[in-house]
């Protein structure tokens, strides 16, 4: 018997049969369409991460406290008793001494509590100095970023972003008005372009920025003049090392540490960033690809079941069909087609529907990123079916063709 025979043999058997048919499809419908939507949204939430790392600042690296080295004679956390000063950061800014290095800037960061008119918001707060939207990759939409002059000052100045707007000015023009933060009267000079956000990552657009000397003197008291990161940029992605290098050499003299393992600070760049966020964002993706591939290992057994209903029913078929001259493998190849065919057509529309909720997914579940749909998963998947209906489907199809004829003649 040829294939095409059996194939037209499997369709007719299959149509005489049409619900039942249909409900063993939904199975390994369902499996091939979550398997290729959880995918494309591992693979949505990893393109967003990297974007919003990305988006953090361009060729960044963070010099932050550590507790590898005690201060004071008492060792500190992350965040506490830092070791970091202005004049680490200007001595970064050295272009004898760091030339790989573009500019620095320090971070003094909190919580603001603000209040407009009836309206109050708590945002986070962040003391910097003026080149924080170059080394951060903040635009302004409207207004103007602090100057040196309002940092030398402690000027009571800030700059917003879009959801601060939003929720504490409403559709009211924020530029030139008059705040409280934290108790204290600001006036807003500035407001940021929408940056986003992404799950896991605090909302770059829910912040306020004002000079760090500000910060220290009015809005951040009893923790003295401490700098929580330095931000440093480097002339390119390919300069970061050197960056690196010659930042952690300013440090180490700076803080009189011979023993680079015993430094009281820690330098995470991006690229280190983005190499941690994909691995998890990677294991993620595969742990729901896995989840989802239970349901086409359930739609198999759902298969098998139906395949062995089905070789009891057409016992008699099958006797006759041996009777006058079909093969074993005959038999064989007329039950495992039927079984493929089975798994390959609930795996294509299971292709299709996937396709077609990908864009209504996050409209439904606003948490979810867009399912970034790749076509190595989709191939997988339909060939993971076709090959759950062949395994299935074996069992069935090798107890069909075992039957005697005689036997099969006599079944009831």
């Amino acid at each position: 018997m040829s294939i095409l025979e059996g194939l037209r043999l499997a369709v007719s058997g299959l149509v005489a049969n049409r619900l039942r048919s249909a409900l063993t499809m939904l199975g390994i419908l369902i499996g091939v369409s979550a398997v290729i939507l959880l995918v494309g949204v591992g693979n949505g939430s990893s393109i967003a991460v990297q974007q919003q790392i990305q988006s953090l600042g361009s060729n960044l690296l963070t010099v932050f406290p550590s507790n590898a080295r005690a201060v004071g004679g008492v060792a500190q956390g992350f965040g506490t008793g830092s070791s970091l000063t202005l004049d680490d950061v200007t001595a970064i800014t050295n272009k004898q001494a760091a030339p790989d290095v573009v500019t620095a800037i320090p971070s003094a960061n909190g919580r603001a509590q603000l209040i407009y008119q009836n309206q109050n918001w708590s945002s986070s707060l962040t003391g910097t100095t003026q080149n924080f939207p170059s080394v951060r990759n903040y635009q302004l939409a409207s207004g103007q970023f602090f100057t040196a002059a309002d940092v030398d000052g402690s000027s009571r100045v800030a700059v917003i972003g879009q959801t601060t707007v939003t929720n504490l000015f409403g559709a009211n023009d924020p530029i030139g008005q008059t705040m409280k933060v934290n108790g204290q009267s600001f006036r807003v000079i500035g407001v940021f372009a929408q940056k986003g956000s992404s799950g896991g990552f605090n909302n770059q657009d829910d912040i306020v920025v004002v000079p760090i000397t500000s910060a220290w003197n009015y809005l951040l008291g009893g923790r003295g003049r401490n700098v929580q990161q330095i931000y440093v940029e480097a002339t390119s992605a390919s300069a970061t090392t050197a960056a690196n290098t010659e930042v952690t050499q300013i440090l180490l003299d700076r803080h009189h540490i011979s023993d680079p393992a015993q430094a009281d600070f820690q330098i995470l760049s991006q690229q280190d960033v983005l190499n941690s966020a994909s691995q998890t964002t990677g294991v993620l993706t595969l742990m729901l690809g896995a989840i989802a591939g239970i349901s086409l290992v359930v739609g198999g057994i759902g298969i098998m079941n139906i395949m062995l209903v089905t070789v009891t029913e057409r016992t008699r078929e099958i006797g006759i069909r041996k009777a006058i001259g079909a093969r074993r493998q005959d038999i064989l190849l007329q039950f495992l087609i039927e079984s493929m065919f089975l798994s390959g057509v609930g795996g294509a529309l299971g292709i299709l529907i996937a396709f077609g909720l990908a864009p209504v997914l996050p409209l439904l579940v606003s948490a979810l990123p867009s399912p970034i749909i790749s076509m190595p998963s989709v191939f997988m998947a339909f060939g993971i079916s076709v090959g759950i209906g062949l395994f299935f489907g074996l069992y069935p199809a090798n107890r069909a063709a075992r039957l005697r004829p005689i036997e099969a003649l006599r079944y009831e």
